[in-house]
């Protein structure tokens, strides 16, 4: 058995098995708590003759220049073209919550024609939000995400070296301003929405507090009474919420990918009657034309004479067979793999299969 239908045989036997329970805090997004991101323009210096051609980057000499002036140093007039500077673009995301002095990662991505940051070092760079203030100032050594190696005639290059991270690289010099204490009311944003999921949290955060603390207002979202729940604060309140365990209705969903050959279902995708028949044919076809020349001594010319062999091969398929109705889709993915149906076969087959309105599941194909 190859490597493709040992690794569909193994999600086959991971999606059958009812899905089992989940924290709420792992199905939904609580209003309000959620990170905000953060995006800045800095320059990084150090590098080993990989960094931006001022003359196609100029931005990168005025930012150069103007750091260089506010440490003091004059160079108005003059002409400097180093190759270990890149400017770049910082973004981050602040998480909620975050107090001054936290620190977070940072991710660095060249904006120039920089080949590579390895080994480069952020100069201090402010880092801001959508509402235009500094939350965040960011500085370290970067951690580029690949390699290059070049020599005179050719040049390898692994990974993306042209942009890297800083783990913890930025400190919160600003917090945002939400005062969780002060809601009344709170909506649970499923990240998935459902109806029958939806229902289920609602019964049992309901269960959990012995009263109508939450209302489902639509498949997507639960109106939760913070003030109904009698806790100390809307922290215990979320504290008690979040580990409450419901099992969530799955939808009946189908994804292949083609380049890979892998394929992931739902145990709830279900077949109709249908028959399936599959074979590969195999068209060969050779030109070998062939020279004809005069006698020696004799009038003429020498005329090509076209010569094609055409060849036509059938591979023995799996014959038509018919799929009874009610048939999940994990028996006839053990059925095809029994008869040895190849990975991007099988995907074949399924898109028919959907083709003729016989399978009764959302089919993605990546």
């Amino acid at each position: 058995m190859t490597f493709f239908r040992i690794l569909i045989a193994v999600l086959m036997i991971a999606t059958q098995a009812t899905a089992g329970p989940v924290r709420i805090k792992d199905l939904v997004n609580f209003d309000g708590v959620r990170g905000n991101d953060l995006v800045g323009y800095g320059l990084v210096v150090g590098l080993n003759g990989t960094g931006d051609g001022l003359r196609n980057s100029p931005f990168t000499e005025d930012i150069m220049s103007n750091i260089l002036e506010r440490l003091g140093v004059n160079v108005t007039g003059e002409q400097f073209r180093p190759k270990n500077v890149a400017a770049v673009l910082v973004t981050a995301t602040l998480p909620p919550f975050s107090r001054t002095g936290s620190q977070i990662d940072v991710t660095v991505s060249a904006i120039g024609d920089a080949s590579s940051l390895l080994g480069g070092t952020l100069i201090m760079t402010p880092l801001n939000a959508a509402d235009g203030e500094i939350y965040a100032v960011a500085q370290g050594t970067i951690i580029a995400g690949g390699a290059v190696a070049e020599g005179d005639g050719a040049e390898v290059t692994q990974g993306v070296p042209t942009s890297g991270v800083i783990p913890s690289g930025a400190r919160i010099e600003r917090e945002v301003d939400f005062d969780l204490d002060s809601l009344g009311d709170m909506r649970l944003a499923l990240r998935e929405a459902d109806f029958t999921t939806a229902a289920r949290i609602e019964r049992a955060i309901n269960a959990e507090f012995g009263r109508s603390v939450a209302l489902m207002l639509d498949g997507g979202t639960i109106r939760l009474d913070v003030s109904a729940t009698r806790a100390r604060s809307v922290a215990h309140a979320l504290g008690r919420i979040e580990n409450i365990e419901v099992e969530p209705e799955l939808p009946a969903r189908v994804i292949v990918d083609q380049r890979s050959g892998t394929i992931v279902m739902g145990e709830d995708v279900r077949i109709s009657r249908v028959a399936v028949s599959q074979g590969n044919l195999t068209l060969r076809i050779a030109e070998r034309p062939v020279a004809v020349q005069p006698n020696p001594f004799a009038e003429g010319e020498t005329v090509v004479l076209p010569r094609t062999e055409a060849e036509i091969e059938e591979e023995p398929g799996i014959g038509l067979a018919e799929v009874p109705e009610g048939t999940s889709l994990s028996q006839v993915i053990a059925g095809l793999n029994a008869l040895g149906i190849a990975p991007r076969d099988m995907i074949d087959i399924l898109k028919s299969i959907k083709a003729a309105g016989a399978l009764h599941a959302e089919f993605i194909v990546r």
